[in-house]
């Protein structure tokens, strides 16, 4: 394949995902907690019920692309009817419900099902086509010499796609529905046409003869005991994979409420977006780094960025009211060195479970991926971050109904996750380093 068009379907794909997941991950929760004043319980219940349909679409889609030895097809089709599913969430208005629910309170909570429903719909088509599809076709299309700079490039996307969202999201009034139906039709539309453009842009990589398993052991592959003990290295780190999402999904379905309403950053776009870009540059350098100098001489400098981000953000809460615009300082430093951790760490995990997984194999293994990255943390990760904002502060809103406010207690909590993630790590890896060379 042409290394140009390799690249440009690497980041186009790979933005445009990344794009539309940051609307879903971020996004949908600013949505019904502004149009349907949901609470930090109907949040997590969101991101469980989405990392539930992710994980299960992720494994079976993933083995059927391997069994068939075709990526492109889910790939294309699977954007476009991810953007179609996108669109759809224009339909989700509160007058529009309100007529078939009677009062507003009812009309809200059925509103809030809806979206979780629907969000379920939207990730079938987004992790048949993302998470199941273009990961495979990534690991595919790389090696050993060109994984880590091609990880880091996939992995700096998640901030690139919020500089885009964000800086898209400036010239709409999020309070206001009509913007929403703007920004489904604008975002749903973008993901259609890449699905589109994808046909003439993809290629497969070369196929190999589909072994005798039959589906279902395509499926069950991964969890074999033999292919687990074949593949230690794999499931030791998708094993470390899981404790850093779990630290990441704590905060980040509350990460842009805490910004806007608690600590009163109406601006706090412009704030954010130098980090960002900050950020993303330092991932897509890391990602050469990687190849360079391995797996345990880099994981443990991004670690060390995220716990130093997540101090700061603890050590500086919602003071910005009380004390000036000066505390934005720390509050922007502590957000820079968090995503950059962030990034960073998971295109170093990224990279080794990319290099771990058995040739010709990367469908049937993104299930695993994705119950590592997605489902676990997704499901455990927002039930700690709603029992710690359980007694959170509350605030009327102009129509009467009240709304939480998150506390930086989501950050120390984050903080301590990743601190044992890292002694651990440090105890099985370089430990077990020093056991092997004496």
């Amino acid at each position: 394949m042409n290394k140009r068009k390799f690249y440009a379907a690497l980041l186009i794909f790979s933005l445009t995902g990344q794009v539309a997941w940051v609307v879903e991950n971020m996004y949908f929760n600013v949505f019904i907690y502004k149009m349907f004043r949901a609470s930090a319980s109907d949040i997590s219940l969101m991101v469980q019920a989405s990392a539930v349909a992710a994980t299960l679409t992720t494994i079976f889609i993933g083995a059927l692309s391997d069994r068939l030895q075709k990526r492109k097809i889910f790939m294309c089709a699977g954007y476009i009817a991810w953007g179609i599913s996108i669109i759809a969430f224009a339909l989700v208005r509160l007058d529009v419900i309100s007529s078939l629910f009677g009062t507003a309170v009812n009309a809200a909570a059925a509103a809030i099902t809806i979206v979780i429903i629907l969000d379920c719909v939207m990730t079938f088509f987004g992790s048949s086509a993302n998470d199941a599809a273009y990961n495979a076709w990534l690991t595919d299309r790389t090696d050993e010499t060109n994984r880590g700079a091609a990880e880091g490039l996939n992995s700096m996307m998640p901030l690139v796609a919020i500089l885009v969202v964000f800086g898209g999201f400036m010239g709409f009034d999020l309070d206001k529905a009509s913007s929403w139906t703007w920004i489904y039709c604008i975002i749903g539309a973008a993901v259609l046409l890449i699905g589109v453009l994808g046909f003439f842009l993809v290629e497969d990589a070369p196929g190999k003869k589909p072994d005798e398993l039959g589906y279902m052991g395509t499926i069950l592959y991964g969890f074999r005991p033999s292919v687990i003990r074949r593949n230690r290295d794999l499931y030791v780190t998708l094993l470390f994979f899981v404790v850093f999402g779990i630290a990441i999904q704590v905060f980040m379905p509350y990460l842009i409420i805490y910004y806007e309403k608690t600590l009163g950053m109406s601006n706090y776009v412009l704030i954010m977006a130098p980090a960002i870009i900050f950020a993303a540059a330092v991932t897509a350098l890391y990602g050469r780094l990687i190849d360079r100098i391995g797996f345990v001489r880099t994981v443990f400098p991004s670690l060390g960025m995220l716990i130093l981000g997540f101090l700061l953000l603890f050590l500086f809460p919602a003071v910005i009211r009380t004390k000036g615009a000066g505390m934005m300082i720390p509050v922007f430093i502590g957000s820079l060195l968090m995503l950059s951790g962030y990034l960073s760490g998971m295109a170093v995990f990224g990279t080794k479970i990319r290099n771990e997984t058995p040739e010709h194999m990367a469908g049937r293994f993104q299930g695993l991926r994705i119950i590592a990255q997605v489902l676990i943390p997704g499901v455990i990760g927002p039930a700690i971050g709603a029992a710690v904002l359980k007694n959170a502060d509350v605030i009327v809103n102009s129509d009467g109904t009240t709304s939480f406010l998150p506390s930086n207690a989501v950050f120390l909590t984050a903080l301590i996750i990743t601190a044992l993630l890292a002694a651990a790590m440090a105890a099985v890896l370089l430990v077990g380093k020093e056991k092997k060379a004496g």
